[in-house]
């Protein structure tokens, strides 16, 4: 990647991408990646960092796995998405299984939500709901 085309990149995403944890008006810089592997985390400028956050998010097995690679690309053979409203797929059934093994006996109820603050979202809501059918 030439230095234009780098810098051109970071220019328009400060201009409009708004990033987490950051001002709108005066954002922090950030630093593109080209690939992650393992714990690394490989920038278009050429550096290497160490991924010592595990991604904010949840990269506990590193990135660029090739066992969950081989998963991802085996799923999106048959569908990467469908929406969940009504509908439902045998990993989905297979993922609750598991969850409600490991977990202790009455919690026998699985929510799968896309992302941490969803499923913080979901369980306000659930909370009130249930507080408002008690009366």
């Amino acid at each position: 990647m030439t230095n234009t085309s780098l810098n051109a990149n970071l220019q328009f995403d400060q201009q409009h991408i708004w990033h987490p944890y950051t001002s709108a008006i005066n954002p922090l810089p950030c630093y593109e990646v080209v690939k992650a592997e393992g714990v690394h985390i490989h920038l278009a400028s050429g550096e290497k960092l160490v991924d010592g956050v595990a991604s904010w998010w949840a990269a506990i097995h590193g990135y660029n796995h090739p066992k969950l690679n081989q998963a991802l690309q085996q799923q999106s053979q048959a569908f990467s998405h469908v929406m969940f409203g009504g509908l439902t797929h045998q990993p989905a059934i297979d993922l609750c299984r598991s969850l409600i093994d490991m977990t202790p006996m009455g919690l026998d109820r699985v929510f799968l939500s896309d992302s941490g603050s969803v499923s913080v979202e979901v369980a306000m809501k659930m909370a009130l709901q249930y507080w408002a059918c008690q009366g």
